[in-house]
């Protein structure tokens, strides 16, 4: 069966990747440039760290976070794509026992319940 997931749509699979990738490592560029000009960007690629794309996603992450989530004040799903889930529910089988401690548990609620009535004024 086709399914029209996001997974399948390579517009929201450029989106989601412009969020969680893209958006993260440019603003910990910005930032760092921001804050140091071109030699604090050059900083990470200096090769003190073995994945330095994953060090700016890291320091960036916090900076991208409130922006999608503004970008989600705005349109929901927006800054945070809403992912497609497939939710199956399975109906418990109550075995024979189980259904007759059942039934019997329900009859003896089903006797109180009389027993109460009755001792019960009629006119209230």
């Amino acid at each position: 069966m086709a399914d029209s997931s996001s997974a399948d749509n390579p517009l929201d699979q450029l989106r989601l990747s412009l969020m969680q990738d893209v958006l993260p490592v440019g603003l910990a560029v910005l930032e760092r440039a921001r804050q140091g000009g071109p030699t604090k960007v050059a900083e990470v690629f200096s090769g003190a760290s073995a994945d330095p794309i994953a060090d700016l996603r890291e320091e960036g992450e916090p900076a991208a976070r409130t922006v999608r989530e503004q970008l989600d004040q705005v349109s929901p799903g927006l800054g945070n794509p809403v992912m497609p889930v497939s939710v199956s529910v399975e109906e418990p089988v109550a075995s024979p026992d189980e259904r007759s401690e059942l039934i019997i548990a329900l009859q003896r609620i089903e006797g109180r319940l009389e027993e109460l009535s009755r001792r019960l004024p009629a006119d209230s």
